[in-house]
């Protein structure tokens, strides 16, 4: 037997043989039992699986930026026959030694690694067996020594570079897995069916903390006696407990100078408090305190609601400097953006509370689903996320119920999900997924946001409480293990007396969504359902679904019905026949539905008109519709505005919001018609959110609560983007004082506003307009706040100002600005009439050299290119971007650039088509 033990780490110096030399080490071409040939996936073969791994992880070497590991996994072997190859993934690690030690009825044995193969492509290695392994072991154990690099690629175990509190570059280590990366890390069985057990063991500085998905068991001084590493330091080894069996990408480690804020649980786990830690690089831990008292909170909450407690003895949560998403769910060891983390009250823009308090909920979420119970493969993806994004809204509600946080969820969530599902190039929720780059390419607003807006559609229609005791079940039978959607709603059928397969299967295996079509007639109305594209022009083939729609009629009495007879429909027409023409009534109450409703141009009128018997989800969800249907050509952009005309007096953040998102987006499509046009939408919009402004004022005051400062920081916003001359002469005050050193002068939540307002303008010298851009720009470099980069950022791609642009375009390439941030001014140039064309040229002229920053990871790359391309609105655009990507590799982001063309083609359609009848409009009104 070799040396290894799950016990104690041993390095593999001490396993080396002069009778068992160091195997070849080869690329080769995967056969087909080298990856499962299962049609809708590449998966490894099924002969061994993993049962435990005892990793260690040492040498790290911060001047080289490499690291040396040793891994035992040990292995159930499935047979039917003898095993002579064992495939396992790795990527971008040097495999230096492997060994198989075996035990059999009566004796134990070795058997010799004599090649080892690498595809990259695949990621998959290959290892030659000197002999066939035969079926009967009772223990195998696969013995490996690797090294590895601490990448910059924010993928596997990396590096993020940070300034400390003294000005000084330092970096931390942490790890990413999820999808595919902890093949990065270490070898392993990389699939999220393949569960096992960890040890882990990290030898790290002497002075440093290091973080792992158990409490620590033990911190001692290297067992080979190498006491000190590369610059001298002195070093100790951290060994960790035991994780319950979990996927490979729920694996983590982090290492750094690190300090924490604790707090507990009020209920008793196992007879005792849990604690629940937040973990930062030393100087900021304070401004995790707003994360620390909702995450022991959550914990209690989601352990009630789901009836099952947290399992593990601790929660740590950690920012980290450097992170391609928001956050990650590692089991036990969360990990964080800062700014997904971390809220200063005194600096931070409040709208961040938002966003920290729900990013601490999903990733809580996680805990359960997700952690305990995992999907079955990536094509599931949604029963982690969609459940997670919606129950993480559903803990807010509870913790905070006067942010209305549903009614926001409507607004933004809903209607993100139903805008990328109305393109042709949009996916079903459950989603076949064959390899790595696909994988990626899903964590999109379908598996989130219209997994969970599905959720909130079902638990609405059959109650919360009967669909949270459905969840229940569901953890409790699948409890460390791995699930798929049927198992999710055969459990929440069994508790609801529903079919809730029957009527949920085509929502999620199907793409797109309904649009109904409202017809009045005297003899009641008819409703009939079609696929909606935003293009408007689906086809016989793209229209062959009929889902089931509960209808949620709404009336000046209430539900409709009990006279109506009809609550759901999933035919192609259905008939209300005790509705008419003259009858007050609302289609999808509050929005629970994932449709949209095309109402006749009288309807909506009527409905504009009686906006006061409208709950606030419902207009939002009226301005939507109307909004969608005058885009895909089913409706008037000309009744759009007349909709959005009579809601002047609105006093909503969340429906305020709604109009200006739709306002910005007719405007941003019309970008390059005649200045009469454009200045006619700029007006009209200050006719609306001018004189809101006037009313609110620019005082934040004591006390108010949180909607109303979310409302006054868009209205200014937007009325400053408008040209509210009011509103831009007051940015441009508190901005003199703010640049001249008084930091107060400019309220945290007026920061975005201000910034944007004063670099957008086109009035005063060159000199003026550079002076407020370094003003801005010393804001990324030298943030004053954890938001400050990143609103300082959207604010410099606001700038029309031709050597502006030009200075904020070189930002993305100069090593400036990290890559992690490098979507944020893309997005701000794209959003950017003036700077839209410029940006494209920019990226086409450069393309080899962003490629090559980004690639390394191709998160970061499909989000750049997904928030930089999409905006345009001519033909012209349209061929520019598809010629220029014909003879691109863009697997891995290939999805975003039929899903931006999508876009681009309907913005195209809707200008040519409605822009005539848009000037006149504006003409006839006086704007």
């Amino acid at each position: 037997m070799l040396g290894f033990t799950t016990a104690a780490f041993v390095r593999p110096s001490s396993f080396r043989d002069p009778n068992h030399p160091i195997p070849q080490y080869l690329p080769f071409s995967p056969s087909k039992s080298a990856i499962s040939a299962m049609a809708d996936r590449e998966i490894l073969p099924s002969s061994v699986r993993p049962r435990h791994y005892a990793l260690a992880i040492y040498d790290l070497n911060f001047t080289e930026f490499t690291y040396k590991g040793s891994v035992k996994i040990d292995l159930d072997v499935a047979g039917p026959t003898p095993i002579a190859q064992i495939h396992l993934n790795a990527r971008e690690l040097t495999i230096s030694e492997a060994a198989i030690s075996l035990e059999l009825s009566k004796t134990s044995a070795e058997i010799k690694v004599t090649e080892i193969s690498v595809d990259e492509k695949a990621e998959v290695v290959a290892l030659e067996l000197s002999e066939p392994l035969p079926v009967e072991a009772t223990r195998v154990s696969l013995t490996i020594a690797f090294a590895g690099m601490l990448n910059n690629k924010m993928a596997g175990f990396y590096r993020s570079k940070y300034a400390d509190a003294s000005g000084q570059e330092a970096y931390m280590y942490s790890t990413q897995f999820e999808a595919t990366d902890a093949r990065r890390a270490f070898p392993c069985f990389d699939e999220p069916a393949l569960k096992a057990t960890f040890d882990f063991s990290i030898t790290v500085p002497e002075e440093w903390t290091a973080l792992s998905n158990m409490p620590e068991v033990s911190s001692k001084p290297p067992e080979d006696g190498k006491k000190k590493g590369v610059a001298g330091t002195k070093l100790k080894t951290v060994a960790f407990a035991t994780t319950p069996i979990m996927s490979t990408y729920l694996l983590a480690w982090a290492c750094g100078d690190f300090e924490y804020i604790e707090a507990f649980t009020d209920r008793l786990y196992n007879g005792k408090k849990v604690p629940v830690r937040v973990y930062t690089t030393k100087g900021i831990v304070k401004q995790g305190e707003f994360a620390l008292e909702n995450a022991y909170k959550i914990v209690d909450y989601f352990s009630e609601i789901f009836d099952i407690d947290y399992v593990l003895p601790k929660v740590d949560l950690l920012a980290v400097h450097e992170f391609s998403h928001g956050a990650m769910e590692n089991w036990g060891l969360i990990t964080y953006r800062t700014t997904a983390l971390l809220f200063d009250p005194e600096t931070s823009d409040s709208k961040y509370k938002n966003r920290v308090a729900y990013v601490v909920a999903h990733e809580l979420a996680h805990q359960w689903f997700g952690n305990l119970v995992t999907m079955e493969w990536w094509s599931e993806l949604w029963l982690n996320e969609g459940f997670a994004t919606w129950v993480g809204w559903l803990a807010i509600d509870y913790l905070y119920p006067d942010w209305d946080v549903f009614a926001v969820f409507v607004s933004e969530s809903l209607q993100a999900a139903l805008n990328l599902d109305s393109l042709r190039q949009s996916h079903a929720i459950e989603v076949p997924v064959k390899s790595a780059l696909d994988i990626d390419q899903i964590f999109d607003a379908i598996s989130y946001l219209k997994g969970a807006s599905s959720i909130r559609m079902i638990s609405s229609h059959i109650g919360v409480k009967t669909f949270l005791k459905g969840v229940s079940n569901y953890l409790r039978q699948h409890a460390y293990g791995n699930a798929t959607t049927k198992d999710l709603w055969d459990a929440v059928g069994q508790e609801s007396g529903v079919d809730v397969n029957a009527i949920m299967k085509d929502w999620i295996t199907k793409i797109g969504f309904p649009v109904v079509t409202v017809i009045e007639s005297p003899a009641g109305v008819t409703l009939r359902q079609d696929r909606f594209l935003s293009s408007g022009d689906a086809t016989i083939e793209e229209n062959q679904t009929s889902w089931w729609i509960p209808l949620g009629i709404y009336t000046d009495g209430g539900s409709a019905s009990a006279y109506s007879g009809v609550s759901s429909f999933s035919s192609r027409e259905t008939i209300l026949a005790g509705l008419g023409p003259d009858d007050f009534y609302k289609l999808n109450r509050n929005q629970a539905g994932v449709y949209r409703v095309n109402y006749p141009p009288e309807r909506l009128a009527k409905l504009g008109l009686a906006k006061d018997m409208l709950s606030i989800t419902d207009k939002v969800g009226l301005i939507a519709d109307a909004s969608a249907m005058a885009l895909a050509g089913l409706g008037s952009t000309t009744g759009l505005l007349g909709l959005l005309d009579g809601l002047k007096g609105e006093e909503s953040y969340v429906v305020w919001s709604e109009i200006v998102a739709r306002l910005s987006s007719l405007r941003s499509a019309m970008f390059e018609q005649p200045e009469e046009v454009k200045s006619g939408l700029a007006a009209f919009t200050r006719s609306l959110v001018s004189p809101a402004v006037k009313k609110l004022g620019w005082e934040f005051k004591d006390g108010e609560d949180y909607l109303t400062a979310q409302l006054r920081s868009l209205l200014i916003g937007s009325a400053g983007a408008a040209g509210d001359q009011e509103v831009i002469a007051e940015a441009r005050a508190q901005f003199a004082k703010y640049i001249a050193g008084d930091k107060t002068a400019i309220h945290p939540n007026l920061r975005r506003a201000v910034f944007s307002i004063v670099l957008a303008q086109e009035e005063g010298s060159d000199q003026e307009a550079a002076l407020a851009y370094e003003a801005v720009l010393k804001e990324v470099l030298q943030p004053t706040s954890v938001d400050g980069k990143e609103i300082a950022l959207t604010a410099l791609g606001k700038s029309k100002n031709a050597e502006l642009i030009r200075r904020t375009l070189s930002l993305i390439l100069s090593g400036e600005v990290a890559v992690q941030d490098l979507h944020t001014p893309a997005a701000a140039l794209a959003a950017n009439g003036t700077a839209r064309w410029e940006l494209w040229r920019y990226i086409k002229s450069n393309w080899t050299e962003i490629y090559a920053l980004m690639s390394g990871n191709m998160v970061i790359l499909d989000r750049f290119v997904r928030l930089s391309i999409g905006r345009f609105s001519s033909q012209e655009a349209y061929d520019d971007i598809k010629a220029f990507f014909a003879d691109k590799d863009t697997h891995g982001y290939e999805r975003s650039v039929g899903q931006a063309l999508d876009v681009v083609s309907s913005f195209a359609r809707w200008v040519e088509r409605d822009a005539g009848a848009v000037s006149q409009w504006l003409k006839e009104r006086g704007y």
